[in-house]
């Protein structure tokens, strides 16, 4: 059976915004994806944490640094098939002052160790979901500020650059979900569901 790896921070790891947990895997999008490409002979492996960016460290939780962790995830997974990166919106965190290009060489260091690893691998680069206007306010998520939201929305056309320079399919998260009106930072339910459809018909089309 072929194997896809998705890795990417909490949208991937399924971080409910209603409870502050996680969802179950019937209701993450990489579990709905798992049931969708049984038939076309793929399981899914789910990589998702909280706090993940592409390259940069975070001082208060270690083992946050995507790109310290991808190539070791490609080894112990071996053989991948298909990698679907989504990552990038806490990198937009105002702490590391990254523009949106600057974390699309972030986003390209990681396609580049996919490349070397894993070669015969098929990557599908998502970009992911914009922040919320409001996420920045005390009541959501502080982390952030208003610039970092105009930042998330500059990631789609950044990826998309990548993508085809790298000759990834590409799909922008941003198209199909939104974040989640309690915590404007996380898919809801129905973002997950979208995104697991969005994200199986590129696979199907490869």
């Amino acid at each position: 059976m072929k194997t896809i790896l998705c890795f990417g921070d909490s949208n991937t790891y399924g971080y409910a915004p209603e409870t502050k947990g996680r969802y179950p895997e019937t209701i993450r999008w990489t579990g709905l994806l798992n049931k969708l490409v049984e038939s076309l002979g793929y399981r899914v492996i789910e990589e998702g944490l909280v706090g993940r960016t592409s390259v940069f460290p975070d001082n208060l939780r270690p083992g946050r640094n995507g790109s310290e962790l991808l190539p070791v995830l490609l080894e112990s997974h071996y053989p991948v098939d298909t990698v679907v990166l989504m990552l990038g919106t806490n990198d937009c965190k105002t702490v590391y002052g990254a523009s949106a290009q600057v974390i699309g060489k972030g986003i390209e260091k990681l396609l580049l160790q996919i490349k070397s690893i894993a070669p015969e691998a098929d990557i599908i680069l998502v970009s992911p979901i914009y922040l919320g206007e409001k996420v920045w306010q005390e009541q959501y998520d502080p982390e952030f500020n208003q610039v970092s939201v105009e930042t998330s929305k500059k990631l789609k056309d950044v990826y998309k650059k990548l993508a085809k320079k790298y000759e990834c399919g590409f799909l922008a998260a941003s198209k199909v979900a939104g974040p989640s009106e309690q915590d404007q930072e996380h898919l809801t339910k129905e973002g997950h569901e979208a995104l697991a459809k969005a994200i199986y018909e590129i696979i199907k089309e490869r």
